[in-house]
């Protein structure tokens, strides 16, 4: 399954990337987040295995990540010209998952976030999952993005959210 969701964010690229890059921040807008934490390597550099756990509901979900692309790796002074590369790979019992995020510069204040999803599952359970419910894991991206855009516009953190 392969899907690509986008959004604009009224933000200068450097500081959108930087935003994302940073781990302090994640709990703020990533829904769910429990815990992500390195295994090897130092957050958000090429290579780098981080355990991740997610709460879903009433489910825990845990996976493994690796950062697999991010350029330029200096996130400071990014030439006006150059998209920011963001890639990961998530491997989870009975998923696996590329996520491919590119930032482009919309206009001198916006940034355009395009990520493109890709999923493959093994396992009875999850391939039904994966057949019966696309549409969830879509909305759940476009989700954490849009998550993403209210903290980084107006600083709204999801764990003050009422719902």
């Amino acid at each position: 399954m392969k899907y690509t969701v986008s959004i604009e964010i009224a933000l200068p690229r450097e500081k959108v990337a930087q935003l994302l890059a940073d781990p302090a921040q994640l709990p703020k807008w990533l829904r769910g987040l429990v815990l992500h934490e390195p295994l090897s390597g130092e957050h958000g550099q090429l290579g780098t295995k981080s355990r991740v756990v997610m709460q879903m509901g009433q489910r825990k979900i845990e996976c493994t990540e690796t950062i697999t692309r991010r350029e330029p790796a200096d996130l400071r002074e990014i030439p006006k010209t150059s998209v920011v590369h963001f890639d990961r790979e998530i491997v989870g019992e009975g998923m696996w998952s590329a996520v491919r995020d590119r930032l482009t510069e919309a206009g001198p204040e916006t940034t355009l976030w395009e990520s493109e999803n890709e999923y493959r599952f093994s396992g009875f359970l999850m391939k039904l999952v994966g057949l019966l419910m696309p549409g969830a894991f879509r909305k759940q991206s476009r989700q954490h993005m849009q998550d993403f855009k209210a903290f980084a516009e107006q600083g709204k953190d999801v764990r003050e959210a009422k719902d």
